[in-house]
């Protein structure tokens, strides 16, 4: 641990320097690469004794000019960083605009564009679409928290939507070609995201495709929803048969869209706020990456009050989604689909 020492985490581990709290206070924090990288070395090694992520030594050597460690065996990849095992592996852009970006995303509610981050951090736009990306991929939480509902009462509102632009606007090329596949029936060549959320807990996602099968959405549901729960759904039949194993209540929105304690209210909520976003600041996005952008808005909401009801900061947020990063990774041929078997859902 002596030639620990002099690593910029012992200075951020005695309480010397405070955490930001608003994205104003992140960026000066963060600008520090001494802070960036401290945080960083707290994440990545908790118990502050950095190992070397090859052979697992704890006695390396931190290297002030290259502000990275070395390992005392010799062996391939000895010199490694605090990026290692994350999704900001192998980037060249430094750390401390990594975390302002991760902080912009995970706290804005409407998202932020691609030309934003662009143009708030010095890099080029593509570079930006490929940072947001590889965030939006530390961001998904599909396989921690279990199944939604199970308790006594606990009611889980099930809807699907569908997610693209409209005909009209479409170039002429397009709209034909849409229209000839058979695309523009239902949802107009779209494609369906289906929704399941239960109140006062969290909701989870599904990207469908262009169709919606009954099969597909009944098989999403027992992996997503424990037997037994309440959901509510609208009068859609590919939901019938769900009395099986759940108590179904349905609403009929050709009537009425509220009946009693029986809605869909809360998962249309979230769609207003995924659609805002995706209209509002994305404008245009490719149905191969839409889960992307559907798992960050999940993340935003899922993550907006604890479970006691209180209101999440921006700064426990950004914890959040710093503590998913570790572990993950996207390179850019997985990215633009380049990679041997990739399909788009």
């Amino acid at each position: 641990m002596t030639n620990q020492t002099a690593s910029p985490i012992i200075h951020y581990m005695d309480g010397k320097q405070k955490q930001p709290k608003t994205l104003q206070e992140a960026v000066v924090f963060y600008a520090d690469p001494n802070n960036a990288l401290a945080y960083m070395t707290l994440l990545r090694w908790p118990d502050g004794v950095v190992r070397c992520p090859m052979c697992d030594r704890d006695d390396v050597v931190f290297l002030h000019n290259q502000r990275k460690w070395q390992c005392k065996s010799v062996h391939a990849k000895r010199q490694f960083s605090a990026k290692v095992g994350t999704i900001f592996e192998d980037s060249p852009i430094a750390l401390e605009k990594w975390l302002v970006v991760v902080w912009m995303l995970s706290n804005c509610r409407n998202g932020i564009s691609s030309y934003e981050i662009a143009r708030t951090i010095g890099v080029t736009q593509k570079s930006a679409w490929f940072m947001l990306h590889r965030i939006r991929l530390g961001l998904q939480d599909k396989h921690t928290g279990g199944k939604l509902g199970g308790g006594p009462h606990s009611k889980v509102e099930i809807d699907e939507t569908y997610i693209g632009g409209k005909a009209r606007f479409m170039h002429k090329e397009k709209r034909e070609r849409i229209s000839r596949d058979g695309g523009m029936q239902g949802g107009h060549g779209k494609v369906a995201v289906m929704g399941m959320l239960e109140r006062g807990g969290k909701v989870k996602t599904a990207v469908l495709g262009h169709k919606r099968e009954k099969k597909q959405m009944h098989q999403i549901i027992e992996d997503n929803v424990m037997p037994g729960t309440w959901i509510m759904t609208d009068e859609f039949s590919n939901y019938d048969g769900l009395s099986n194993n759940y108590t179904h209540l349905v609403v009929n929105h050709l009537d009425r869209y509220v009946q009693g304690n029986v809605h869909t209210q809360g998962i249309e909520n979230f769609w207003s706020l995924l659609k805002r976003g995706l209209g509002g600041t994305y404008v245009a996005v490719e149905p191969f990456h839409l889960f992307r952008y559907v798992d960050e808005q999940a993340f935003r909401f899922n993550n907006r009050k604890d479970n006691d009801g209180r209101k999440i900061g921006d700064a426990e947020r950004f914890d959040i989604a710093m503590s998913q990063i570790i572990g993950k990774r996207l390179t850019y041929a997985e990215l633009t689909g380049k990679d041997e078997g990739l399909q788009a859902f």
